[in-house]
Formats: C-alpha cells, sequence, structure tokens
C-alpha cells in the first residue's frame, strides 16, 4: 500500500506564561495555558524509498531558517513514530508554513504533531492517542498541544497538558516580526536577569481561568501574563513599544507570545480584529495578521491511497 496523507496543526499562543527555576535537566518548569489559534502550518506525507523533507511558505512567512535535512521535527517524529512500531519506512514530507518561523508560536511544534499523525495514518499503524501525546512530548514541550489544541493547562515543561474549559470565541490580532528570536536566549536571558537565584513555583493565575469560564474579554485581557517578556525586551527592546501601540489601537490586552518576537492583541470579534490589524499596519511595524480562537489540534485533511 503507498499513498499520501495530509494532515495540517494550529499555532499556538500563551494566555499566561509563567516560568520557574531551571530544573536540573535544564528546562524550566512552566505554568502556562495554551491556546490553539487559526494560523495553521500543513504537512503532506507520502511513501517514499527515502525520507526527505520540503517546505514552502505563503510569501509573508520567511522559512529561510527551517531545516530541510534530518533535524527537521517532521522527520524526527516520522522515525520515532516507525521506531516506536518497530517498522522500516521512508517518507517524503511536504511542509508548507503558515506559522512564523521562530515567532513564539510552536510553528516547529506544529509541523512535529502533524507529521507524527499523517504517518500514523499513512502506515495503518492505529496508534492509541495516549501514546501519540507521550511521543509527542518526546518531540518537545509544545507538540502535545499542537495534537491536542483547543484551550489547555501545561505543566512540567509545558508538555503535560490538560485541557481546559472555556466558552465563546477569541479573536486574536498577531504582529510578526521579519526578525527570529531563539528560544534558548531568551530563557538564558531571564537566567541571568534572576541571577540564578530562584523565582518560586509558577502558577496559573485565577483570574485568567475565571475570564475564560465567563468569556469575559475584558477580564482576559488584563489577565494575560508573560514572565519571559521582561527577558525578550532587553534584547529587542521594542517589543515593548509594539505592544503598546496594540493597546492605542483598542486592543483589550497585549501580550508577547512564548519567548517572542510574535506579539498578541485581544479582540471583542472579527470585526475588532480587523479594526486594530488596520491600524496596526500603517505603523510599518511588522506583517500583521489575525486568527480566532480556540481551534482543535492537529488532523487529517485528506488522504488519497494507492
Amino acid at each position: 500500500m503507498t499513498g499520501t496523507v495530509v494532515a495540517t496543526a494550529p499555532a499556538k499562543i500563551n494566555l499566561c506564561l509563567g516560568v520557574g527555576t531551571q530544573r536540573p535537566d535544564g528546562f524550566h518548569a512552566l505554568a502556562t495555558v495554551y491556546q490553539a489559534i487559526g494560523l495553521h502550518d500543513q504537512v503532506t506525507v507520502s511513501d517514499a524509498d527515502r525520507t526527505t523533507v520540503e517546505v514552502s511558505t505563503a510569501s509573508r512567512v520567511p522559512v529561510a531558517g527551517v531545516p530541510t535535512d534530518e533535524s527537521n521535527i517532521a522527520v524526527r517524529a516520522a522515525r520515532l513514530l516507525a521506531g516506536h512500531h518497530g517498522v522500516e519506512r521512508e517518507v517524503a514530507i511536504v511542509i508548507e508554513k503558515g506559522i512564523p518561523v521562530m515567532g513564539g508560536m510552536a510553528g516547529g511544534s506544529a509541523d512535529g504533531a502533524a507529521s507524527l499523525l499523517a504517518c500514523d495514518h499513512l502506515w495503518g499503524l492505529h496508534t492509541p492517542r495516549e501514546e501519540l501525546l507521550e511521543l509527542a512530548g518526546e518531540l518537545g514541550s509544545d507538540v502535545p498541544f499542537a495534537l491536542l489544541g483547543g484551550t489547555a493547562i501545561g505543566s512540567g515543561r509545558g508538555e503535560l497538558v490538560t485541557p481546559l474549559m472555556t466558552r465563546g470565541e477569541y479573536w486574536w490580532v498577531i504582529l510578526e516580526s521579519p526578525e527570529g528570536m531563539s528560544t534558548p536566549a531568551v530563557y538564558r536571558e531571564f537566567d541571568t536577569m534572576h541571577g540564578g537565584s530562584p523565582v518560586g513555583d509558577p502558577e496559573i493565575p485565577d483570574a485568567l481561568v475565571q475570564a475564560l469560564l465567563g468569556h469575559d474579554v475584558v477580564a482576559l485581557g488584563t489577565a494575560l501574563t508573560n514572565d519571559l517578556q521582561p527577558a525578550a525586551f532587553r534584547l529587542r527592546s521594542e517589543l515593548a513599544a509594539s505592544l503598546d501601540q496594540g493597546r492605542l489601537e483598542s486592543a483589550f490586552g497585549a501580550v508577547l507570545s512564548g519567548s517572542g518576537p510574535s506579539c498578541l492583541f485581544l479582540c471583542e470579534s472579527r470585526a475588532h480584529a480587523v479594526q486594530v490589524a488596520a491600524g496596526l499596519e500603517t505603523h510599518n511595524l511588522g506583517p500583521v495578521s489575525f486568527a480566532p480562537g480556540p481551534v482543535p489540534g492537529a488532523q487529517v485533511i485528506a488522504r488519497d491511497a494507492a
């Protein structure tokens, strides 16, 4: 049996990102609320004689930093899944990027999740959901959430995800940056700022959870937090001004996405998002888009068996 499977996976944002002291394994303890939003990467996998990966993009998403060798997370996902089942399979992978690269929105993690799911369907492995989530956690901290989607609490280093009940839809304006940011560099700056001293256990603000339960956009905007923002601002001071500009354009809340540099602005409706996005575009701060959330996690959208 040969064929092709196409899967998508969404961008993630962090409505709150609490960062604790660095753990012995080098990771930081996290307490976060993830939300999946309507920007997606698409991964197409096809049976092949050898494993390859190609990357294409919409014009607004530069992909120069995306590897096209065995280090690509989609390749690693395919090989991890094959190894888990003890099968030898090769696959041609084509990634179409719609999520900013090195933008703090887990585009690489989305590729890993979509590749896992697509290869599982291509090879007819029927891997139980919990096993897929465990494999996703081996690939990276944000990959399990890319499989799950929706809104969820993340703990551990972010790989332990628990769905969180929310009401209604939210609209987000995304101010992207022409230049990505290194997540390890932001964490190193975070550690430098704290001088190696313990920073306590991270917590999720109760006000944020209550705002999500009640679909209170104003309260949610006030509750958005990100412990990595000060470190990111030290590396890229213009990001603080970008967040301020979004607030001036009437966004209910503004926060850096993950380790940055993408800036997020909370709006009450699609019409409001269009308004805020139009205002930001006049300042030429970077590419601007908007998307709803929450949306589902990785999904198979097409398959063609031959």
